[in-house]
């Protein structure tokens, strides 16, 4: 069955770029209007001209401001995320505490914000842009795990509460994507591991996957985009792997 969304409307965080601006693109593809949400106002602008949407400049780090959000969607796709490589006895607990801000405690508020209008419309569909790291830990990396693996008890919350009233609520947990979040990383990584940084991709990134490439952004939103249609209505409180194998070990 073919996605469609006509007459609906998708949120997408982080979508300036990356994995949400190939959310954004493919989720107005099959006819969602779609709200391009992130802190870089240009950025999503840009997207949101690209695909007939609407930009949302937000500061999801915000969490008060965030609080006293109405939001009404069809579609929330939470995506927006950072990432420090750092050992736990250098972490900053400034720089801990803004990562769950905005990749746990953001989330939280805009499901909760969200959810009213979809119990009310009988549909709706969260979709959480978690991580292998949602399921599997690595070193050097204790916020961004913490975060995930929060993220993924969250979605299945809201998967429980909702799915009474015609709503999912689905974690996607890829490997490392081609995006400029990871590309960021190679330097943290190398300088970490003490290894050249021509050298990260295969013997840190790839190193569990059976599968030797970077995951595709454009790939990752094809599974976003079906998990948003109907024929995935009984798809609920699930965590779709995309790390190459990964997870299998």
């Amino acid at each position: 069955m073919t996605t469609d969304l006509s007459g609906r409307t998708a949120v997408v965080t982080g979508a300036a770029s990356g994995i949400g601006a190939a959310c954004a693109r493919a989720l107005a593809a099959v006819g969602a209007e779609v709200v391009v949400a992130d802190v870089d106002a240009d950025g999503a602008a840009a997207v949101a001209a690209e695909v007939g949407g609407r930009a949302w400049t937000v500061d999801l780090s915000d969490l008060d401001a965030l609080a006293e959000v109405t939001l009404d969607a069809d579609v929330l796709v939470n995506n927006a995320g950072i990432q420090t490589v750092s050992p736990l006895t250098d972490f900053e607990p400034a720089r801990f505490r803004l990562i769950v801000d905005l990749m746990l405690n953001a989330p939280f508020l805009l499901t909760r914000a969200v959810l009213p209008g979809m119990y009310e419309r009988g549909f709706g569909r969260v979709v959480n842009l978690s991580s292998v790291h949602g399921l599997r830990a690595s070193p050097y990396k204790s916020a961004y795990v913490s975060a995930k693996h929060g993220l993924e008890g969250l979605s299945k919350v809201t998967a429980l509460e909702g799915g009474g009233h015609g709503v999912t609520s689905n974690c996607v947990n890829p490997g490392y994507v081609r995006t400029p979040l990871v590309e960021k990383q190679i330097a943290d990584q190398a300088r970490t591991h003490g290894i050249p940084e021509d050298q990260v991709v295969e013997k840190i990134m790839l190193t569990e996957s059976a599968v030797k490439r970077l995951v595709e952004a454009d790939d990752v939103a094809d599974l976003v985009t079906w998990l948003c249609g109907a024929s995935a209505g009984m798809v609920n409180g699930a965590s779709y792997t995309m790390d190459g194998g990964w997870t299998a070990r």
